[in-house]
């Protein structure tokens, strides 16, 4: 059922986020074989030639929106976080809708982007306060990990 969903969200994201229609297609054929390949082989982002990746602006107030939602979730010490994934998912479906990237920075982009998607929908799902208080800590990370290899 997860891979399902994975595969639901990179088509998703794919058909939203890209501008040229000639190549959809082929990233969503990457992707697929990309997500059947092997589930546990994590995407490395790479950086620019030693640089980070420019993200359009469009894109990002809703980058730092999820990341304040996570860290004042987190300093306020609140413990609803089923509302808490409501409001990521929100700010992750206006970040896809905005997205104009393409090349190689987009693809960049959704080496982060598609693990932390999951990361927001396992929140959503999850029943146990401490395991979703692990995956709030991760997404404080993820944001963490965009900062270092994006601006």
């Amino acid at each position: 059922m997860k891979r399902i969903l994975f595969l639901v969200i990179i088509t998703f994201v794919l058909y939203n986020c890209n501008t040229h229609p000639e190549s959809q297609a082929t990233e969503q054929e990457t992707a697929s074989t990309e997500g059947e390949a092997d589930e546990n082989i994590p995407m490395v982002i790479e950086l620019d030639n030693g640089n980070k990746w420019t993200v359009n602006d469009e894109m990002k107030p809703f980058v730092s929106k999820g990341e304040e939602l996570v860290n004042s979730y987190l300093q306020s010490q609140q413990t609803d976080y089923k509302q808490l994934a409501q409001q990521l998912k929100e700010e992750n479906n206006q970040l896809i809708k905005s997205c104009t990237m393409d090349g190689r920075s987009h693809e960049e982009l959704h080496k982060w982007l598609h693990p932390h998607l999951e990361m927001v929908e396992e929140l959503a799902k999850e029943e146990d306060a401490g395991k979703a208080k692990e995956l709030v800590a991760q997404l404080q990370k993820s944001y963490e990990t965009y900062h270092q290899y994006f601006n």
